[in-house]
């Protein structure tokens, strides 16, 4: 056996995602492509790369047959300006999420969604939001509804009403 078959560099040709285990096809350094190779992925995390990325494929007993890739990697979209500690989830598009030094987490994105079932819940003594707020339904604040709220001694004419009753 010899250990220049165990680990080989390559590149992606392709992947088919659709299934449990990724399968990708890649292009190795001798020019050889192999095919329906399995793309192990850390537990919690997974990616589709695109084809171009590097990967880093082993060949078990370096039986050429049965190959596994270890990692994918692409540098033609790698976050660079990372502090020692630092971490990003990155894509081809540029975005990203940064988790910088001092406990701050960065997300640059065009348009970030956030959909959740039941709730978003943010705890913290200070939320901060610049730009406009958009909303297809009503906003509650200290108990009064934005779009169902009442006042109390309403007169006609010019005058200017009382502030919105809690709970109306």
């Amino acid at each position: 056996m010899s250990l220049m078959n165990l680990l080989v560099r390559g590149t992606v040709v392709m992947t088919n995602a659709a299934r449990k285990l990724q399968a990708l096809q890649v292009r190795l350094t001798a020019g050889e492509v192999k095919g329906g190779l399995e793309h192990f992925e850390a537990y919690g995390f997974t990616s589709n790369p695109l084809a171009g990325a590097e990967v880093l494929t082993f060949f078990l007993g370096g039986d050429r047959s049965h190959g596994v890739v270890l990692v994918a990697s692409d540098r033609r979209y790698r976050v660079q300006e990372l502090k020692p500690g630092e971490v990003a989830i990155y894509t081809d598009e540029g975005d990203k999420v940064h988790f910088k030094r001092g406990r701050v987490i960065d997300i640059e994105t065009e348009t970030l969604n956030i959909k959740a079932s039941v709730a978003v819940n943010i705890d913290t003594p200070t939320l901060t939001q610049s730009g406009q707020i958009v909303s297809q339904g009503d906003q509650i604040a200290g108990g009064i509804s934005q779009i169902n709220h009442v006042h109390a001694g309403v007169m006609p004419g010019p005058g200017q009403t009382s502030a919105p009753v809690a709970g109306g």
